[in-house]
């Protein structure tokens, strides 16, 4: 990542309001003699932006829709901001000369062509958005090492795997411009040792499941999160989003990525390599960290915040998860295996099922039962395109329209 002219850092976010956004300002506030914010983007939150605007001074911002443009507009008529909308913003906003990084902290499939377009204009990527990952790596890793472009992962988890792999290969990271290397040594590693929380629900029957609210859902025992990412945690459809987003960020078959409980969220995740080697990332469950890792990699900088505590932590245990309860990860893994279009179709569909779980309208089990459904319903693109994966969000978008 190229430090600009003034020696900070420019950065633009996508997804500036939500809880991976906020968290990346929290952390470019501690570094403001680095970092600088050139760029902002939100879906409807003119209040919340316009103080952002107001603090960190962004050239351009971007709103979901014209009539949340129009409104900040106003807010801000006395500051030097452009203020755009829609998509055309956002692939504005993803392509601004002056950004050195885009923070990709949005939430859904829109993440996709803005950072395709970002990628194209020479943008290292600090990746938080799982989705473009899950249904265009096949697009989106090669453009990048054939921009020399870096995908630096933000999720707590692949910074983990990130960070761990260049302990077990740091002459391939060494040698490589791009922040994932095209050729750490497969034959060195065992297999990626993927760690989940568990959720609220963990270690609960079907049953018991099947009564649970939204309320229930929200209740995270260790991460404050989005409201959707916490639901997808309690569902453990998360956990198979993330490996298969593991799966292109470390071009590693589904097969040897391993699902590890670890109710504690102390070790983020692990690698195991040929010789019987674990190396691993610990530290406390804190958003904060992968953030800024991604932002000054390969350099480490001093964080504020708890440090931690072996000696209070004490004990640290680990369980296999339970797929055939927790049918988002059985899910996700047949959806990886399958590949071509159909990661596409699991994620519409649950992105759609959470949405009706948060309005109350369908129970915690019929997350599953739309997934499934959808999947059932989907005839598989092999190799699909930009278009062909939005066809197929469309196709689910139209499947469930009632």
């Amino acid at each position: 990542m190229q430090q600009s002219k003034n020696g900070k850092k420019k950065i633009a976010i996508l997804g500036s309001t939500g809880s991976i956004g906020t968290q990346t300002l929290e952390v470019v506030r501690t570094h403001a003699e680095e970092l600088e914010v050139v760029a902002l983007s939100a879906n409807r939150s003119a209040e919340l932006i316009e103080k952002q605007i107001r603090e960190f001074h962004p050239r351009l911002v971007a709103m979901a829709s014209e009539e949340a443009a129009a409104d900040l507009r106003t807010r801000v008529r006395d500051l030097d901001v452009k203020v755009v909308s829609g998509m055309d913003g956002l692939l504005e906003l993803a392509v601004l000369p002056e950004a050195d990084v885009l923070v990709t902290a949005i939430v859904g499939m829109i993440g996709i062509r803005p950072t395709i377009a970002a990628i194209e204009a020479g943008k290292d990527i600090a990746l938080a958005n799982k989705e473009t990952l899950v249904t265009a790596g096949h697009i989106i890793m090669p453009l990048a090492r054939e921009r020399g472009v870096r995908i630096l992962p933000v999720d707590s988890e692949h910074s983990a795997i990130f960070q761990s792999l260049q302990g077990g290969d740091h002459a391939a990271f060494a040698r490589s411009e791009s922040g994932v290397p095209t050729g750490i040594s497969k034959q060195r590693i065992l297999r990626i040792l993927l760690t989940a929380s568990g959720g609220p629900f963990r270690g609960m029957s079907r049953e018991q499941l099947a009564g649970k609210t939204p309320e229930d859902a929200l209740k995270h025992p260790n991460w404050s999160m989005g409201r959707k990412i916490t639901i997808d945690s309690a569902s453990l459809v998360n956990k198979g989003l993330e490996v298969m987003e593991a799966r292109w960020l470390f071009d590693v078959d589904l097969d040897r990525i391993t699902v590890l409980v670890h109710p504690q969220s102390i070790l983020h995740s692990a690698v195991e390599f040929v010789d019987g080697a674990v190396i691993g990332q610990m530290g406390t469950p804190d958003m904060k960290l992968p953030i800024e890792y991604a932002l000054f990699y390969p350099d480490r900088r001093p964080m504020d915040t708890p440090r931690l505590d072996l000696f209070k932590v004490a004990s640290l245990t680990f369980e296999r998860p339970d797929p055939e309860t927790f049918e988002g990860l059985k899910l996700a893994l047949e959806a990886g295996r399958i590949g071509g279009s159909m990661p596409t179709v699991f994620n519409a569909a649950n992105e759609l099922a959470v949405a009706r779980f948060l309005d109350h309208r369908i129970g915690f089990l019929d997350i599953y039962e739309m997934i499934r459904r959808s999947m059932e319903q989907h005839k598989n693109i092999e190799n699909p395109s930009v278009e062909e994966i939005l066809a197929a969000e469309a196709e689910v978008n139209d499947l469930w329209q009632h």
